[in-house]
């Protein structure tokens, strides 16, 4: 490793096993620091870094070519190896994302969403939700646009196709003003995506989630004065709230016990998102936007103070 970089200039690597949702966490985070601090970036793929078990057990860094890091991030457990590897590297602060399987004594901080119910603490983090790159929008659009992103199976809520496209009926003709953009996930049983591209209005634009980018949620979410969500969808739903955009759930069983689930219904209870059966207010001529969330750039000043003050 090269020599480490000035206190001016923090140098953060960023482990990511390539999963889209654990690198959006990770980008949203990151960017913050580079705003915050002007920190120096280094994108690390796990899957390209061979780390034996003995190696993450006994902190056992394998050579990369790097300037030597102040803080080190991982999201997923696909980079928990390399990450453990690298606990002991001087003068830097080992941080993850989403509760670990191994030992919490083992990495300095962690950054985990309310939900998984680990008490915060001079070394825990909360947040609502897991973290997303998404920045707040200055204002809402005026135009009477709708994002309608659609999820699928999930072992939080009892999927009902017939259900979720009959609501999207009833939005797109309760509502006949309106555009209407509609997207699936990987997720979406192939019938349900069938029959929602086959809806037929010169109001709809269908979208299949192969034909997008990490792009194209926040440009849809900056043209949206409504977005209607599936709740199984919980990152979708987070990254809405983020950018401020009015935001309703379609109706879903819950399954008992789902932790994902009672987190949404806290959000209903503060007033983050609103219920089907509350739609008139959500699609009003000036609906109240949801209250301010911006989970990365409060997690990015807590790693500033707590965890990277003694190193800069």
């Amino acid at each position: 490793m090269t020599t480490a970089a000035t206190a001016k200039t923090p140098v953060v690597w960023l482990l990511t096993d390539g999963k889209p949702g654990h690198r959006n966490q990770l980008r949203g985070l990151a960017s913050r620091l580079q705003v915050l601090l002007g920190a120096s970036l280094y994108w690390l793929s796990t899957p390209e870094i061979a780390v034996s078990f003995w190696q993450a057990l006994r902190a056992r860094a394998p050579d990369i070519d790097a300037p030597s890091p102040h803080l080190i991030l991982a999201a997923g457990s696909g980079t928990h190896r390399l990450l453990l590897a690298l606990r002991r590297q001087p003068g830097c602060r080992t941080v993850v994302l989403m509760k670990p399987a191994f030992p919490r004594r083992w990495v300095d901080a962690m950054i985990l969403p309310q939900h998984d119910r680990v008490p915060a603490s001079k070394r825990v983090f909360t947040t609502l939700g897991a973290l997303n790159a998404i920045t707040p929008l200055g204002q809402l659009t005026g135009k009477p646009e709708a994002l309608l992103l659609i999820g699928g199976p999930s072992k939080h809520f009892v999927w009902d196709s017939d259900t979720i496209l009959d609501q999207v009926r009833t939005l797109i003709q309760r509502y006949p003003d309106w555009r209407w953009t509609l997207a699936n996930s990987r997720r979406t049983p192939a019938p349900l995506s069938h029959a929602l591209n086959a809806l037929e209005d010169v109001h709809i634009t269908w979208v299949d989630h192969q034909q997008t980018d990490a792009d194209w949620v926040p440009q849809q979410l900056a043209r949206s004065r409504a977005v209607w969500v599936t709740p199984d969808s919980n990152s979708m739903v987070f990254e809405a709230l983020t950018a401020g955009v009015p935001t309703g759930l379609f109706s879903l069983t819950a399954k008992p016990g789902s932790r994902l689930a009672a987190g949404l219904g806290a959000l209903v209870t503060d007033g983050y998102v609103t219920l089907w059966d509350q739609q008139a207010t959500l699609m009003s001529s000036s609906p109240r936007r949801p209250p301010p969330l911006w989970e990365a750039d409060r997690a990015a000043r807590w790693l500033i103070q707590e965890v990277l003050g003694s190193q800069l």
